[in-house]
């Protein structure tokens, strides 16, 4: 059954941290971001968002009674939205962990920057879906796939309410675009979460990484923007009032309008019956 604002604690206290990661050092990776989450629990926040390695993650959420959304992880690329130990092409994978340290959600990601194309795989098998959690219906996204509204609209299909989207996103991605603006990773960034967030009438949680030169765009939206981080190593913690994602769709009309008879988009999920509520 699909959760409604109506199930759900409001405001959401949702907390958004982004540690300097290194990706030779994995154990103070997690150190780093375990003394963070910590923080966050005694400040009695509920779900919160982080970096790196599954099953220490589990254990910390279980300890904490806390939901975790670790950064991405490479594995096995499978079918569907369970894990494999069998070797073969390398997807970017993203997971959800609940309080009680199982595992609510997983997704393989879709749309590759270009420069990751010879390394991995997309997952161009796999639809995409939200699922249930304390918290509300959940879809996931990683980096590059938020330039997509189609990514959101299969996610909103499934009725995800909030949309949480990893990443690693660098100011220099721009390339020869920034020769005519300096800042153009930042602008995209900040137009395309916002955009995403009115478009279905869902919260948008954009996690990007820290860096100590500040060389990342570090952006977290929250439909209106509720909190904010830079590119430096840090933690916020924001509340989202879940009651202005039904006051957004009295609005807009916009889910409204997509579980529509004949609606005049074909896309995938157009055929099936929508968890909008």
């Amino acid at each position: 059954s699909t959760l409604t604002s109506a199930t759900l604690p409001t405001p959401l206290k949702y907390t958004l941290i982004n540690p300097d990661t290194q990706p030779t050092d994995l154990s103070s990776n997690f150190n780093r971001a375990a003394e963070y989450i910590r923080n966050a629990a005694e400040d009695g926040a509920t779900t919160r968002q982080s970096a790196e390695y599954l099953k220490r993650y589990q254990t910390l959420a279980k300890e904490l009674h806390i939901g975790i959304v670790p950064g991405t992880v490479f594995e096995p690329k499978t079918q569907g939205g369970v894990a494999s130990d069998h070797t073969g092409p390398l997807a970017n994978v993203a997971y959800f962990i609940g309080s009680d340290g199982e595992l609510l959600g997983r997704y393989q990601k879709k749309n590759l920057w270009h420069p990751e194309r010879p390394h991995i795989a997309a997952d161009t098998e796999s639809p995409h879906r939200a699922f249930n959690t304390p918290w509300g219906r959940v879809g996931l996204l990683v980096c590059w796939d938020i330039a997509f509204p189609e990514a959101f609209r299969a996610l909103i299909a499934e009725g995800a309410r909030i949309v949480i989207c990893l990443s690693y996103w660098v100011a220099g991605d721009g390339g020869e675009g920034r020769r005519f603006n300096s800042s153009c990773e930042a602008l995209f960034l900040q137009n395309v979460c916002v955009a995403r967030a009115f478009e279905n009438a869902c919260a948008v949680v954009f996690m990007n990484a820290a860096t100590p030169l500040g060389s990342t765009d570090g952006k977290d939206l929250l439909g209106k923007e509720y909190g904010t981080l830079g590119a430096a190593e840090g933690l916020s913690v924001v509340e989202i009032e879940m009651e202005a994602l039904d006051v957004a769709e009295d609005v807009y009309k916009v889910r409204q309008d997509m579980a529509t008879a004949g609606w005049h988009y074909p896309l995938a999920y157009e055929t099936k019956k929508m968890a909008i509520k």
